[in-house]
C-alpha cells in the first residue's frame, strides 16, 4: 500500500490558487477560507455538500450503543454523535487508481 508523507495543507491550498490564477497571496487566502468556510457552515447545518467530480461529504447521525474497552474488555457505553463521511466520486477514484498503477 502507498503512503504519502505529504500533506496538503492550507498554505498549499492558497499557494495553488494564487500560482494558477494570478490573485495576490492574500487575495487567495481570502478565497479559500472562504470556500473552507462554507463548506463547514453547511456540514455543521447538517446539509450535504457535493464537489462534482471530486466527492460528497456529509453528516451521519450514529445511535448511542455498548462498545468493549480492547484493552480491559470492559464494556463501555459510546454516546450518540455524528460523525463527517466522505465519499469520493468515480472520477476521483478512477484518477488515484490510475496514478497508482502508473508507479
Amino acid at each position: 500500500m502507498y503512503v504519502s508523507e505529504y500533506t496538503v495543507t492550507r498554505a498549499d491550498l492558497v499557494d495553488a490558487v494564487y500560482k494558477e490564477i494570478g490573485l495576490s497571496r492574500s487575495e487567495s487566502s481570502i478565497i479559500i477560507e472562504s470556500i473552507l468556510g462554507h463548506i463547514s457552515s453547511a456540514l455543521i447545518n447538517g446539509e450535504t455538500v457535493k464537489l462534482s467530480g471530486f466527492g460528497t461529504f456529509d453528516v451521519r447521525h450514529k445511535k448511542s450503543r455498548m462498545g468493549r474497552n480492547p484493552k480491559t474488555g470492559r464494556e463501555v457505553p459510546i454516546t450518540s454523535r455524528r460523525v463527517l463521511s466522505f465519499r469520493p466520486s468515480n472520477i476521483l477514484k478512477k484518477r488515484v487508481n490510475s496514478a497508482l498503477t502508473k508507479n
